[in-house]
């Protein structure tokens, strides 16, 4: 059983992050890792049942409850149940109080919860005032311990998750179809592919007696680790752990093994969605995980080559800056879900396997072959290259600085210290994001590079209303010239003709097209 707990004692944002309160949450070593193997299956560390977080100034409290089960243990047939079981916690009543009374005694405080739920998290977060405390974690805990799972808030929540995948994501959210479809064929075949709200089939096969066992099984004692933050007294730690003895006994369910497909060079996938702009996303698995020298060192090659909503990095130069063929083009080593709403990087998404992967947003479906080059033309050239030392000294002082921003609240804080208690750091992510900063060099950098990025087997996903004549055209290697309605620069015209006929070298018998609306249904 767990029975440890660390704490952190955060006084402001720079303080949370300077050295100068370091507690053992796993037993690895992060530079002593592995990190030359691939298809591994990263040891557990071990977890405590408490991250506690004081700052005694706040007159908040953050709560962060975590259960260790995520979509990854949706039975087969049955996807979207890890989501549904939460979603009847976090949007449903209890057995004392209807939702509706919930939502209504919950308003004058200011406050509420959710829940996320990601393939290997699930975690209900809210904040209130002191002022509120008592009042408030009564329902949370009831929320989370004594769920009425009534009828009509199941067929409520059941309805909106088919909604959202029958129609918000086919249909209303181009991009994120993209992503989605880029994580269901890189993950084919494991419990990885399908999103936390499951498959069209699945969730629909749900019922409610599938819920209540989902919860009776996962919810236990030993699953919860209780997040606390601000400035909140003991008799709050009290309450939760008070709370934690009315779930099941019993540990968290185990993780599911999963073994990525092997690439056979560079697979074409394609969404064909009628009337739609083109919505791309390629990747391949890297076995890099945060507390790793190596993660770090990649940070700073991405961001250089996409960081995140960051104009100065290289791919949105190349192809907004200089081209302005759409809104963005980003990359990322570590998953980056709801990218077209956040501007920082999420906590409680960890996962022990993440992807190498490039977004290029939407954009009109003949500048989509162009831009494709484009951007692998540029990630190639990173692997060969690597960054030189002023491109490294640039970005290394950004991301010191940058940092900075990831974690400004308490909230944020504490879900970064359960992310680092799920990947067993020492001290925190944060923390040590900022040392290797000052301390790792270009050398660092381009080695990891070489030996963690290798794009030549990746999945690329397309979401187009004319996937036919795309598949043609790059399975093809058809030229894919460039022309705009205002006069562009010599050397970037110039440049255009080298990219217009780049090879992408995309294996034709690895090329599919599924139709929008198949997408997703089992």
């Amino acid at each position: 059983m767990m029975s440890r707990s660390f704490r952190l004692l955060p006084l402001a944002l720079a303080l949370a992050l300077a050295p100068a309160c370091k507690v053992q949450v796993g037993s690895a070593d992060p530079d002593a890792r592995d990190n030359t193997q691939t298809q591994t299956q990263p040891a557990a560390p071990e977890i405590p049942a408490q991250v506690l977080m004081p700052v005694p100034a706040e007159k908040t409290i953050s709560y962060k409850l975590w259960f260790r089960v995520g979509s990854q243990h949706d039975p087969a047939g049955k996807e979207g149940l890890a989501w549904l079981t939460a979603q009847m916690l976090a949007e449903g009543g209890t057995e004392t109080r209807p939702y509706a009374q919930i939502v209504e005694d919950l308003y004058p405080m200011a406050a509420g919860y959710s829940a996320r739920v990601d393939r290997e998290m699930t975690t209900f977060s809210g904040r209130v005032h002191l002022d509120h405390r008592e009042a408030y974690e009564d329902i949370l805990a009831e929320a989370v311990t004594a769920p009425a799972f009534a009828q009509e808030d199941f067929d409520r929540l059941k309805s909106e998750g088919l909604s959202y995948l029958e129609k918000s994501l086919r249909y209303a959210q181009d991009e994120e179809l993209g992503k989605a479809a880029l994580y269901a064929y890189a993950f084919e075949g494991t419990p990885y592919a399908h999103p936390p709200q499951g498959t069209v089939a699945g969730l629909g096969a749900i019922t409610l007696d599938d819920v209540k066992q989902f919860y009776a099984a996962n919810y236990t004692r030993g699953a919860l680790v209780i997040g606390l933050g601000g400035g909140y007294p003991e008799a709050s730690i009290d309450a939760l752990e008070a709370a934690r003895t009315q779930l099941p006994e019993g540990e968290a369910p185990a993780a599911p093994r999963i073994e990525t497909p092997e690439l056979q060079g560079r697979e074409l996938r394609f969404i064909d969605k009628p009337g739609a702009d083109a919505s791309i996303s390629f990747g391949f698995p890297i076995d890099v995980h945060r507390g790793e020298k190596d993660y770090y060192a990649l940070w700073i090659a991405n961001s250089w080559l996409g960081e995140h909503r960051n104009s100065s990095s290289h791919l949105f130069q190349v192809i907004r800056e200089k081209r302005g063929l759409n809104y963005g083009d980003y990359s990322y080593i570590e998953v980056f879900p709801q990218g077209g709403w956040r501007q920082m990087p999420p906590t409680n998404v960890a996962r022990r396997h993440q992807l190498f992967e490039v977004w290029i947003r939407t954009l009109p479906n003949q500048h989509a072959h162009f831009a494709l080059r484009a951007a692998m033309r540029e990630l190639e050239t990173l692997v060969d290259k690597g960054l030189t030392q002023e491109e490294f000294e640039l970005t290394r002082s950004f991301l010191s600085k940058y940092v900075l921003h990831f974690a400004d609240n308490t909230s944020d804080r504490l879900g970064y210290a359960l992310d680092d208690a799920f990947y067993g750091i020492e001290g925190s992510h944060l923390e040590r994001f900022r040392e290797m900063m000052a301390t790792l060099t270009v050398e660092d950098v381009n080695d990891a590079i070489r030996r963690h990025l290798d794009p030549s087997a990746m999945t690329i996903a397309i979401s187009t209303g004319e996937a036919e004549s795309l598949r043609k055209a790059i399975t093809e290697e058809s030229a894919s010239p460039m022309s705009y309605e205002t006069p562009k620069p010599e050397a970037v015209t110039k440049e255009d003709e080298t990219i217009a006929t780049y090879p992408l070298k995309v294996n034709a018998e690895r090329v599919s097209v599924v139709p929008v609306d198949a997408f997703l249904e089992k």
